[in-house]
């Protein structure tokens, strides 16, 4: 559970700074469509909320799997 979790985390979290970054400055062009924010019709508009969404959500699984990490070792 906890390398789902870490997994999860990073890539939310790369989803976020990737859309924050791309919808302020523009910059990685090429990297458009392997971003989510950029690939859903429902986020046309509010591609800065969903990127900062997406990073907390990313930093939130995180620290879940550092919480379960920690847990299992206190075991």
């Amino acid at each position: 559970m906890q390398a789902v979790l870490t997994i999860s985390g990073w890539v939310l979290l790369l989803q976020g700074v990737g859309g924050l970054v791309n919808a302020l400055f523009g910059w990685w062009r090429w990297a458009h469509d392997l971003l989510v924010v950029n690939l859903l019709p429902v986020l046309e508009g509010y591609e800065v909320f969903a990127a900062i969404v997406l990073g907390v959500l990313g930093f939130v699984l995180l620290a879940a799997s550092d919480a379960t990490k920690k847990t299992k070792e206190d075991r």
